[in-house]
């Protein structure tokens, strides 16, 4: 099968996964589009083999986007951690629906749980976090920080475009090394009843953030 259709077949498998019943605006629950969702994995697969047998975290899963995209390319385990109980169970149909064994859910504050036993544990964690409201602002970065915690290898992470030199710069600060492997345009719909737009074009960059090799 061509890269192309590799890609096409792991957009259509997570275009068919069920979204949130009723997201939360205070916990900005929008979903990863199937589109951005196989890009982003495929890309991390193929340039960075970050997936296929690996230990992966999704944090802030949701109905699990990109948790089930990782155990569908192959990860060995995947830990899907949501403070949600309502997207975890949204999750659950999912991973029932696709018959995937290797997904393992866990509902927990990330940032404010006791993470200690997990410190540096997963290969990979991936992550499409709040972007950050003028009520949440600086939770993208929380999450990012964590994620370096919890991972011995990357962090893979969603941002807007627009942030981009603020996270070169949280990232020099962290000692960390980190680059963006790919721009991606994040089609989002109306999601909530103080949008006055059908659809919103946001472009958006994935991130590979991982730590200085001794």
């Amino acid at each position: 099968m061509s890269a192309l259709m590799k890609l096409k077949t792991l957009e259509g498998h997570l275009g068919a996964l069920s979204g949130f019943s009723e997201p939360k605006i205070e916990l900005e629950q929008y979903e990863t589009p199937a589109h951005i969702a196989a890009v982003a994995l495929y890309t991390m697969q193929t340039q960075y083999e970050a997936l296929e047998n690996k230990l992966v975290l999704d944090a802030g899963c949701g109905p699990g986007m990109l948790g089930i995209g990782a155990s569908l390319l192959g990860a060995g385990m995947v830990v899907a951690m949501d403070i949600d109980d309502g997207a975890l169970e949204v999750l659950q149909e999912n991973i029932e629906e696709m018959e995937i064994p290797t997904i393992d859910a866990v509902q927990c504050d990330f940032l404010n749980s006791k993470h200690c036993r997990w410190e540096n544990y997963f290969d990979s964690v991936l992550m499409n976090p709040p972007f950050g409201t003028k009520n949440n602002a600086g939770i993208d970065m929380k999450f990012l920080r964590m994620g370096l915690d919890l991972t011995c290898d990357s962090v893979y992470s969603l941002h807007k475009s627009s942030t981009r030199t603020h996270i070169q710069k949280k990232i020099k600060e962290w000692g960390v090394k980190g680059s963006v492997i790919a721009e991606l345009r994040y089609n989002l719909p109306a999601t909530y009843k103080f949008h006055r737009q059908q659809t919103r074009d946001i472009a958006v960059d994935l991130w590979r953030i991982h730590h200085v090799e001794s």
